[in-house]
């Protein structure tokens, strides 16, 4: 991003969308009032400046290249609740109050976003409630494995039976919330605003946008790397 001194809300959000983002989370507004510069609107709102400035300059970091085969489980498990369960957790009320405000305001013009609004309510909804079963009972398990494998001691059989079964519920959990992903980003046009629109309306696309791109990432991980070993793992003990 090109340096942000001097410059309004409303000017950094046009050369980069995503920083909508940062001014949404503090209170900032980037729409109608984002003709103030970003030290004016951090004084009226009693925020540090140089915080605000700090994230907004990390919005174009690059993310870094892992070799996430070669972690550890239990370090990969953590990565995962750490990175993409926060990131879920924190985007939720933010693309929440974007799609509701557009579904309120564009809708009758853009009946997508009305459909959008409903499809992301659910999802959420869904995802929420699925990160609480992988953090309440399919990674504890994991982590117990990894610690009676360094004991040497063998488990008790858990109440779901083998840990296929709460990988297969996870899995078919993952399918539903890229299916209505898909969905999606059909009814947005691959994410792309219409002429004109708003600067929420261009936030709430970006946002998306982004929050399917670290579900694929957080799919990733679980499907293809976490769960084959886990369940390698478990047959260990057999």
């Amino acid at each position: 991003m090109n340096t942000i001194e001097n410059k309004t809300v409303a000017e950094v959000v046009a050369e980069n969308i995503k920083t909508a983002h940062v001014f949404k989370k503090h209170g900032i507004d980037f729409c109608c009032g984002g003709g103030v510069t970003i030290e004016k609107a951090c004084e009226k709102k009693q925020l540090d400046y140089q915080k605000i400035k700090s994230e907004l300059v990390q919005v174009d970091s690059a993310p870094k290249a892992y070799d996430y085969n070669s972690w550890n489980l239990d370090f990969l498990i953590d990565h995962i609740i750490n990175i993409h369960h926060t990131y879920v957790e924190e985007s939720i009320p933010l693309i929440l109050q974007y799609s509701n405000r557009v579904a309120h305001v564009h809708g009758h013009h853009y009946s997508e976003v009305v459909q959008i609004n409903k499809l992301f309510i659910e999802v959420a909804n869904e995802l929420s409630a699925h990160l609480k079963k992988e953090e309440l009972i399919l990674f504890p398990y994991i982590k117990k494995l990894l610690q009676l494998q360094k004991e040497k001691t063998r488990p008790s059989t858990p109440s779901f039976g083998t840990v296929n079964n709460p990988i297969q519920m996870m899995e078919t959990e993952h399918e539903s919330a890229g299916d209505t992903f898909k969905i999606i980003a059909q009814l947005t046009n691959n994410y792309t605003p219409p002429e004109g629109a708003c600067n929420t309306f261009k936030a709430l696309y970006a946002k998306l946008d982004e929050f399917e791109q670290d579900l694929h990432q957080h799919i990733h991980l679980e499907n293809n790397i976490l769960h084959p070993k886990a369940i390698q793992l478990e047959k260990t003990f057999q």
